[in-house]
């Protein structure tokens, strides 16, 4: 009689393993099909990339050859820059201060609060301000405020030019007709 007691929770202990672990089966199906479309989408992916190296290599290749082909002509293409040196008594002398050298402030229209605009914004020597649009210039001052915009850059770059190339008489000469960095 104790016999079926204990027969009766041991078949069900049974039956309910065997369907835990076919219920286990089932779900863990889908998951190993994720797997192999992963596995596909990454296969997918190494052989485009092994596809564009290829391609890449064979522009580069590409590129290389039309090089070596215009090598003299690119060579005679390329603009020099020349290297202007600054001389401080040339300019003292024509303007009877001492004058540093990149200083924007001897660019008539250009003060103290204006020139920082223009550090801050990457213009730091006269060469690079006299390379600078007067739309750039224009824009510089815009960002700054309504207080900016009434200046006009319109000769600055031209003056820089004249800094840079250290054309201190003629510079002076032309500030003397310019009113606030303006022609008139």
């Amino acid at each position: 009689m104790n016999l079926p007691c204990f027969l009766i929770p041991a078949l069900v202990g049974l039956i309910c393993g065997i369907l835990g672990y076919l219920l286990g089966k089932m779900s863990s199906k889908p998951s190993t099909i994720d797997t192999d479309s992963l596995q596909d989408d990454l296969d997918s992916c190494n052989r485009r990339n092994s596809q564009l190296r290829l391609d890449i290599d064979k522009l580069r290749s590409q590129l290389n050859d039309q090089s070596r082909a215009s090598k003299s002509n690119l060579v005679a293409e390329v603009p020099v820059s020349v290297l202007i040196p600054f001389d401080g008594s040339e300019a003292k002398a024509v303007f009877g201060k001492k004058i540093n050298e990149n200083d924007l402030k001897i660019i008539e229209g250009i003060g103290p609060k204006i020139e920082e605009l223009f550090k801050t914004s990457g213009i730091l020597t006269w060469k690079s301000l006299s390379e600078t649009s007067i739309d750039r210039c224009k824009e510089i001052l815009s960002k700054a405020g309504e207080r900016f915009q009434i200046h006009d850059p319109g000769t600055w770059p031209r003056q820089a030019k004249l800094c840079y190339e250290g054309k201190w008489q003629e510079l002076k000469d032309w500030q003397g007709i310019l009113d606030g960095g303006r022609e008139r």
